[in-house]
């Protein structure tokens, strides 16, 4: 394992979806763990590990929203990122409390492999 390789989070219920995405970012030379309980996936968070943490808003028993609240008490300095495949979603998002949050900072799915590494490698470095 290089110290070198940027650490990311990814959490999605759909498993298709996680693994494919843990697949690609791995593929890309990122470190991944990959959940697809949100639950599973806070409890397993390691504080000041991930570069960036990539969450599904739509989830049983803890929706992304709710998740990164959890994350950020752990570990406010994570990045952290949305995928979503619904504007409800989103603008829901952008009119609460979240309303500062970048809308950079969505993934709408579906995503294309070569879209996804670019977009992820750009939220590391900003």
């Amino acid at each position: 394992m290089s110290k070198n390789k940027n650490r990311i989070f990814v959490v999605d219920d759909e498993k298709d979806i996680a693994s494919v995405c843990h697949m690609i970012l791995e593929d890309a030379g990122f470190e991944v763990d990959m959940f697809t309980d949100p639950i599973v996936a806070l409890t397993n968070f390691k504080s000041n590990y991930y570069d960036l943490a990539i969450l599904d808003i739509k989830m049983p028993n803890m929706d992304g929203f709710e998740l990164y609240q959890k994350i950020k008490e752990l570990d406010d300095k994570v990045k952290i990122c949305f995928l979503t495949a619904s504007e409800m979603f989103y603008e829901l998002f952008r009119s609460k409390e979240y309303s500062s949050i970048d809308s950079d900072l969505f993934i709408h799915k579906p995503i294309g492999n070569k879209d996804l590494v670019q977009k992820v490698n750009k939220l590391i470095v900003s």
